[in-house]
């Protein structure tokens, strides 16, 4: 019996260190250059969506009735930097994603700016924008004195921040804008194109008596093709309801050629745990089928997800649940349930889960918010719950979300509790 024990422990253990190692080369080719950050560039989403293809092939999952593993649709525009991505200042060449941050929606352009400067503090006295200081500054740029507009934002905090948050925005269209900031880079996907360069560099760097040469390429692409990967396993017996494990395999892409963003924890790991608990349910049916839906468009505004509501393969009232993955590289603190409030019932089970099994530190309850693939779903009255990790890593939108960075520390326990959740769900 001993023999018998040591060889179940041991191949628990084998078992799990091999999903883990599984996870893990999922997430590492996802985050890969020749990925271009899963974005809208050199089709780093398309390449992203076939590899995914080939995984639920692998694993022996089909595609869902007549359909096949992709559904496709259009994204009306979406904001690219296919080349030069180039910031001089003085005679020091600034490094994307660590000294400057291009705005998603900014224009391309090669020029020298010898910038109106701007000062923060002046554009929130009183209300609002001091309109006499503002125009003097305007009043350099057409006398040809200035050619650009420096605003200075660093070391402001709170409301005064607030105040002139997206003030750049409107300046890009009028012409080109610096901003400087002390504050995180975070980068988002651009869908639209302002008139002029909008760049935003960090205060430790910036000098305020050198020149900027600027070399940037833009290409503002319409109706460009895209696609969520969906793949279905029938329940082991036949049922009328599904639970859909979704997490979206997008990202960022690239600023520029050389720099592109590996969006490791957001959301390779979420993408790559997905085939983990496909692979696991196929070896392992249960009553419910489960349908797997990797979006694209998140980062470009929930779009894959809105597409597949709208355009649902199977009738939304069929659904019985719906478990989206989002940052699932750590863990150490626990998760947190978005929608736990409108949920309870499935949240105590949760809870009841993690209680008996002794798995994860906590299970934060957070109500509804509109930040992942799960809000198309509620909205449209299908029970959603979207899960991410809680952890030291803090990376997020920017250069730094990296493979290395990320711990899977509680990897195996989110699986058995996400595990026993399905096969313990109640039909209603």
């Amino acid at each position: 019996m001993r023999k018998i024990l040591l060889f179940l422990v041991s191949f628990a253990s084998f078992s799990t260190w091999a999903q883990i190692e599984e996870v893990r080369r999922i997430t590492e080719t996802l985050c890969s250059p020749e990925f271009h950050g899963r974005g809208y560039y050199q089709k780093g989403d398309s390449i992203a969506a076939e590899f995914l293809k080939q995984e639920f092939e692998k694993i022996g999952i089909k595609p869902y009735k007549k359909h096949d593993y992709f559904q496709s649709y259009l994204i009306d525009q979406v904001n690219t930097f296919p080349g030069k991505m180039d910031v001089v200042l003085g005679d020091k060449q600034l490094k994307p994603g660590v000294h400057f941050m291009i705005d998603p929606s900014s224009a391309g352009g090669q020029i020298e700016l010898n910038p109106a400067i701007l000062k923060g503090e002046k554009l929130v006295l009183g209300d609002g924008i001091d309109e006499g200081y503002l125009s003097s500054t305007l009043a350099q740029l057409q006398s040809g004195e200035k050619n650009a507009i420096l605003l200075n934002t660093a070391h402001l905090s709170g409301d005064s921040l607030k105040k002139i948050r997206g003030f750049s925005e409107m300046l890009a269209d009028i012409v080109p804008t610096i901003e400087v900031i002390d504050s995180k880079f975070t980068w988002s996907v651009g869908r639209k194109q302002l008139k002029f360069p909008l760049i935003y560099v960090q205060d430790s760097i910036y000098k305020s008596d050198e020149t900027f040469k600027i070399e940037i390429e833009a290409d503002l692409k319409e109706n460009y093709s895209t696609q969520n990967v969906i793949a279905y396993l029938p329940g082991k017996k036949k049922c009328g309801k599904t639970v859909v494990f979704s997490a979206h395999y997008d990202h960022l892409g690239r600023m520029g050629d050389n720099t592109y963003f590996p969006g490791a924890n957001d959301n390779a790991s979420g993408t790559a745990m997905l085939i983990s608990m496909a692979k696991y349910f196929k070896e392992n049916p249960v009553d419910y089928n489960i349908m797997f839906i990797a979006f694209s468009g998140e980062e470009a505004g929930l779009l894959g997800s809105k597409f597949f509501v709208e355009n649902p393969w199977l009738k939304l009232e069929k659904i019985r649940f719906v478990v989206n993955l989002d940052i699932m590289g750590s863990g150490e603190d626990g998760i947190t349930a978005v929608n736990a409030t409108l949920f309870e019932n499935e949240f105590n089970l949760l809870n009841k889960i993690n209680e008996e099994d002794q798995l994860l530190k906590k299970i934060k309850k957070r109500g509804p918010a509109a930040n992942s693939d799960h809000y198309w779903f509620t909205e449209a009255g299908v029970p959603a719950f979207f899960i991410y990790t809680m952890g030291p890593n803090k990376n997020y939108h920017d250069v730094f979300d990296l493979y290395e960075e990320l711990s899977f520390k509680e990897y195996d326990d989110i699986t058995k509790l996400l595990v026993r959740f399905v096969e313990e769900l109640p039909s209603k």
